[in-house]
Parts: C-alpha cells; sequence; structure tokens
C-alpha cells in the first residue's frame, strides 16, 4: 500500500491507496481516507504529515499480509454495469493448462516458431485450440470467440489461426514425436501393450474431393469422410495417429503407422492388439519377430470347420486360476452369470502358428441376444416396408430378410416380396456367448484375454473425441487444415486422458468436462474473484491433486497470479 496526496487551494488530504489490476491494466485504488493535514498535525508528534502518512500504510500493509482479511464490496443498485465488460471468467481450463506446461508443448511450438519465424503466438493459438475443444468445442471462429471467457485471453486474430493450423500440418511428425517423449517425463508410459483401430469423421458436403471421400461411414451417413487410424498405450492414452482418404481400405494403415513409432518414438519391443477387421495376415506377419507380437480378435464364424465346432463344443472349459475342467451343459446359469470360461489351443492358419483363445459367459451371450432382438425388430419394420431395403453389411438388420422376386408358384413377382429369415437368426444364436481372439504370444490365456478386455479403452477414446470434442462434423476443407484440426483433436484427447488419470476412475467423461465447463468466478474488479460455481467431491478433488485452489469465497489477485505462475511452471 501507498500514500496519496490530494491538494487544494484550502487544504491537503492524504489517502490509502493500492496497485490493482482491472480488465488486464494496472491502476491505483484508493482504499481509505487517511485525514486532512491539519488533523494529521496534531497526532503526528515530531514526524511531518507525509512520514506519519506513511508509517501507517506501511503498518496497514503488514497488516494485510500477516491475517487473512475480510473484503468488503460495495454495489450500487442505481449504477450501470460497464458496456463491453466481461464480469465472469472460467477457470477450469487452468487444470488442462497445468497439464499442457508439464507436456512442454509450449517449447515445442517454440521450436517450430524458431524454424519458421512467423509473427504471431503459436503456443496461445494451440493452448486456445486444445481447452476451447474440451471445455466449448466447436469450429475455429467459435473457439477463439468462446475462449474470451477464459481469464486469461487469447491473444491472436482470427487469420492466425488458419496460419498456424497450416503450420502445424507441416510439422505433424515432429509434433507428435516431441509430445510422446515429453509424456515420459509427466507419467510412466505402459507401451508393452499398445492398441489400434480406426474411425472415421464425416464432412457435411455436397461432393467427395481428393481427400474427403465417399466411404463406409461408422455412422451410416452418407456423407464424405476421412479416416483416422489412432495407437494408444495400456492407459487408454494417445500414443499417434494418422488420417487418409475416406475411400481406402483400413488394414494397409496400420503398418506404416507402427513404422513410425519404431523410427520416430525409439520403441522396438510391443505387442498389438486390435480387431480382426484390421489384422490381415501381412499385419500378422509384420508383428511375428522376436520383439513384436499381435492379439486379435478372432471371428469363430470365419474359422475351418473343425474349429469352430472345437470352439462350441460345450466340453474342455476353464475358469482362470481353477484347474477343473467345466462342461457348458451341465452348469448352473445363475451361479455362473458373471463368470468367464475358456479353452484355448494352437492352430496352424495362413501359414502362422496362432493361440487361439475362446470365452464364453452367460452374461456375453445374454448381450448378444439382445442386440439380435433390437436388430429383428427393425428387420421386421425393414419387411413392413420393402422400399427401404439397399444391400446388406454383416451387422446390418438387413441381413435377417429374405428378398424374394417370385411367387410360390414360381412365376414372377410384380414387386419383390420381403420376409423376415428365420434361418439366419437360428444360426447366429450357436454363437451367442462366445468370443475368440488369435496371437502369436505364448503366454497363459488369462493374460491374452486380459490384454483382449483392455481392447474397450481405444474405442472410449474415438467416443469422447466424436461426443465430448464435437470432431465431427468438420468444417475445413484443404487437407492440411484438416489434419492440423485432428491434431488439435488428439492433443486434446491426451491432455484429458492425463486429467482423468490423475483423478482416477471414479467420475465419468461427462462429469469431468461440464464440471470444467461450469468453474466460473465473478470477476470483482481491484479486489479479486468470486467462485460462481457448486463445490463438489470432483472440484475438492481437482484442486487437491493440483495443488492450487480457487474454491474459497473470494480469492484475490494477488493469489490468482501465483495459481497463474503455478500452472504455467
Amino acid at each position: 500500500m501507498k500514500v496519496s496526496v490530494s491538494k487544494s487551494k484550502n487544504q491537503t488530504i492524504y489517502y490509502l491507496s493500492k496497485s490493482v489490476w482491472v480488465n488486464g491494466k494496472s491502476t491505483t485504488k484508493t482504499i481509505e481516507k487517511i485525514g486532512a493535514e491539519d488533523d494529521l498535525l496534531k497526532i503526528c508528534g515530531d514526524l511531518t504529515p507525509l512520514e506519519w502518512a506513511k508509517q501507517y500504510a506501511a503498518k496497514r500493509s503488514a497488516e494485510e499480509k500477516a491475517s487473512k482479511k475480510d473484503i468488503i464490496i460495495k454495489y450500487s443498485s442505481s449504477a450501470r454495469i460497464k458496456k463491453d465488460t466481461c464480469r465472469s471468467v472460467n477457470v477450469g481450463y487452468l487444470f488442462l493448462k497445468d497439464i499442457y506446461y508439464d507436456l512442454k508443448i509450449h517449447d515445442i511450438c517454440a521450436q517450430i516458431a524458431e524454424k519458421y519465424k512467423f509473427e504471431y503466438d503459436l503456443n496461445h493459438i494451440l493452448s486456445m485450440l486444445l481447452f476451447s475443444r474440451i471445455i466449448y468445442p466447436g469450429s475455429k471462429r467459435s473457439s477463439l470467440e468462446i475462449s474470451r471467457k477464459f481469464l486469461e485471453k487469447p491473444d491472436c486474430k482470427f487469420h492466425h489461426v488458419y496460419r498456424a493450423l497450416e503450420i502445424l500440418a507441416k510439422e505433424n511428425d515432429f509434433f507428435q514425436a516431441q509430445l510422446y517423449k515429453n509424456s515420459e517425463m509427466v507419467l510412466t508410459r505402459h507401451k508393452r501393450v499398445l492398441y489400434y483401430d480406426c474411425t472415421n469423421y464425416y464432412f457435411e458436403i455436397e461432393e467427395a474431393d481428393d481427400f474427403r471421400k465417399y466411404g463406409h461411414s461408422k455412422e451410416n451417413r452418407p456423407n464424405p469422410i476421412v479416416q483416422m487410424g489412432l495407437f494408444m498405450d495400456a492407459d487408454g492414452i494417445p500414443l499417434t495417429f494418422s488420417v487418409f482418404n475416406g475411400n481406402e481400405n483400413e488394414q494397409p494403415s496400420m503398418k506404416p503407422l507402427e513404422k513410425k513409432i519404431l523410427t520416430d518414438f525409439g520403441m522396438t519391443k510391443f505387442i498389438v492388439c486390435t480387431v480382426a477387421g484390421l489384422s490381415s495376415v501381412s499385419n500378422r506377419i509384420f508383428n511375428s519377430t522376436p520383439n513384436r507380437k499381435f492379439v486379435t480378435t478372432q471371428p469363430i464364424k470365419k474359422l475351418k470347420g473343425f474349429l469352430k465346432d472345437y470352439c462350441l463344443d460345450a466340453d474342455g472349459w476353464h475358469l482362470i486360476g481353477d484347474k477343473r475342467e467345466y462342461k457348458l451343459s451341465e452348469l448352473d446359469e445363475n451361479e455362473n452369470y458373471e463368470k468367464t470360461f475358456y479353452k484355448d489351443r494352437w492352430i496352424n492358419e495362413d501359414g502362422l502358428e496362432q493361440h487361439l483363445i475362446v470365452t464364453f459367459s452367460f452374461q456375453y451371450r445374454d448381450y448378444m441376444r439382445k442386440i439380435r432382438s433390437r436388430q429383428l425388430e427393425r428387420a421386421q419394420k425393414l419387411v413392413d416396408n420393402p422400399s427401404s431395403l439397399k444391400r446388406k453389411r454383416p451387422n446390418d438388420p438387413k441381413r435377417f430378410i429374405r428378398q424374394d422376386h417370385c411367387t410360390s408358384d414360381g412365376e414372377i413377382a410384380d414387386k419383390m416380396i420381403a420376409s423376415m429369415d428365420e434361418n439366419v437368426a437360428r444360426e447366429e444364436e450357436h454363437y451367442d456367448g462366445f468370443y475368440a481372439v488369435c496371437t502369436n504370444l505364448e503366454d497363459d490365456a488369462a493374460t491374452i484375454i486380459s490384454i483382449n478386455q483392455k481392447r474397450w479403452q481405444i474405442e472410449e477414446c474415438f467416443r469422447i473425441m466424436k461426443s465430448e470434442f464435437q470432431a465431427r462434423p468438420v468444417y475445413l476443407s484443404r487437407k492440411d487444415r484438416i489434419t492440423a484440426h485432428f491434431i488439435t483433436c488428439f492433443t486434446a484427447l491426451i491432455l484429458y486422458r492425463i486429467l482423468e488419470k490423475k483423478l482416477g476412475e471414479s467420475y465419468t467423461s461427462e462429469n469431468i468436462i461440464r464440471t470444467l465447463k461450469e468453474m466460473n468466478m465473478l470477476v470483482v474488479p481491484g479486489e479479486g474473484y468470486i467462485p460462481e460455481y457448486t463445490r463438489t467431491d470432483l472440484t475438492d478433488k481437482l484442486h487437491d491433486v493440483f495443488g492450487f485452489r480457487t474454491d474459497y469465497e473470494i480469492v484475490s489477485q494477488r493469489n490468482m497470479k501465483k495459481i497463474l505462475t503455478v500452472t504455467r511452471k
């Protein structure tokens, strides 16, 4: 605190004031009136009024520093709020910012900036895009506009955002490699098992182009798509990704990305776990080395007849940790409903020695029956409206429909006749509850089953990007900007997954993201910030894990500056 002096023709008055930040600028705020010079002469003794006032200011400063002083805020019921002044800011992004700087993404941006010598701040733009993608997902323009709700406002212009996207696309390989290396300094990457899968994202456009192509949309949409291949580690944290044309086969996408892991990431020994649709013979051979192995799902329907019979045979089943042999037909369903039984053997398929593990559970059987029941209902609706029938896909309800173009007498019908094919449903019932994987690992069946059971996490990664992060539809047209869009989605997913790991597994993604979004604070100019959000167990956990607090009745400007420094360490 300091002394301010106001002089007039008749008197001199001393005030106690201090410097405060209002709208990002330093200004002086009067705290109290110390007194007129004539009044101070009566009490200052041998000191001058100014010397006495300075001693008083020093005493007040010491008292404020030593104690947690209550702050009294005055509002006027007749004064209007200032126009175009932000009165509420989001601080939920600060937890993401802490991880962002732990990963040293700002250093990666600095290295890229040094190479290109551009005028804008890549770190400001990228961090804004990442935090907005998680908390306020939307287009690039809306991200820039809505990110002004953050306590720290982005310092960039809209055209700089597109320039930054182009640079990110050029430095995609460097960015991913550096991000992985930096992540190893933040947490232990469990990389013995890597999971790979593909998905696609649609564009609301009328015509395809050289990159956005018509293909098999995972969401059954008629729009052009691009595809993404993603590797993640055993904790569900993304490792690397690639994007490719929407009409390309997914299987060849794995090998180039895996080669990048071998060269750019310095990883040589790992197991690749994926689904049957991505595990071609070529991919299995590629991962049949002393250092690389594979685990892949195996459709029982596609096995040779004697192997199919082996999988479905009721004899020879085991429980993990139990040496007894079980017969499925003799099991008590209620007692064993949640248990998973297995059998395994070695087979030679496509010239490869592979370990086949088959599992069965009553719970999974009922799940498959529930799914098929819904599909049969949809199929019946299609039978009732045959004009909507199109080409069938493997898991399409249309597989239960028989289309006839002749009457029962063998004559050509005027219209196509659709009916339910009950034989297809009865055939599928034989496989209810059974699930198989193939691998070249020599580990025991329990280990292999455990590896495959974690594959759901990569599907959750795609779900988070598509749902919570709203990564599609994509509103960009140039290939480099589309690639950069997925760089931001990929990096945002890494930030979020690390946050999730720090918090533990007791919170859903919807709960975490909603909480960050709702962590707003009322700005009290010159004083600090008042929480507007509801304090919960999750907000407590966030503050405890990251070592700073925004949940006091009011957070002073001084303390908020300390928090901003901590999250930028």
